[in-house]
């Protein structure tokens, strides 16, 4: 009798884990919709010299006008983490790299990542291509979604023309008041708005 019982409670308990087991994960509330927004500029240097002058991980603090610091990690190498919404260098290239932001408490995660690279186009002329990929599912409607887009493409093309500026030798104006009087386009306070 002690051996039934002490099998039926064996047999209970896997039967109970295999319907766990079985169940399927639970769908997103929302799917999500990527979106892509390539950008580029020429730049009247070579790749190489470009790179040389914006391409450090936290020369994002001067061409976008904006603290950066490394927190963790080292300048260059794929795992540092910039004071920049704590984004991590996930991969990088000779005239490259790939960032991420993390997930972040309290806000929905939108698996946002950027390249940037220079690209060589002759001897003396280059491309600077900046690339941002997110999920946009997030918001409220099409309207919204379009507004975010058009957003991160002026602040972002905003941030090319400062690196152009930069990679060709010239000096940027100083930065417009933040906060309040931030100019249109600008990020908010604390990043980029990403």
């Amino acid at each position: 009798m002690k051996r039934f019982v002490t099998a039926a409670c064996v047999a209970i308990t896997l039967s109970a884990v295999d319907t766990t087991w079985a169940q399927a994960p639970a769908a997103p509330a929302t799917p999500p919709t990527y979106v892509a927004i390539p950008m580029e500029i020429t730049v009247n240097r070579p790749a190489a010299e470009v790179w040389k002058r914006i391409g450090k991980y936290c020369d994002i603090g001067e061409w976008f006008q904006l603290p950066c610091t490394i927190t963790s990690g080292k300048d260059g190498e794929v795992g540092a983490v910039r004071s920049v919404a704590n984004e991590v260098l996930v991969a990088k290239t000779e005239l490259s790299y790939t960032y991420t932001q993390p997930v972040r408490p309290g806000r929905p995660y939108d698996l946002y990542h950027g390249t940037l690279e220079a690209r060589p186009v002759t001897a003396t002329t280059s491309k600077l291509l900046y690339t941002l990929m997110y999920d946009n599912s997030m918001l409220a409607d099409d309207a919204a979604r379009e507004a975010d887009k058009q957003r991160r493409i002026t602040t972002f093309t905003r941030a090319l023309n400062n690196m152009k500026t930069l990679a060709e030798g010239g000096t940027l104006p100083p930065p417009a008041p933040r906060g309040g009087g931030a100019a249109p386009g600008a990020p908010p306070a604390g990043g980029r708005g990403n």
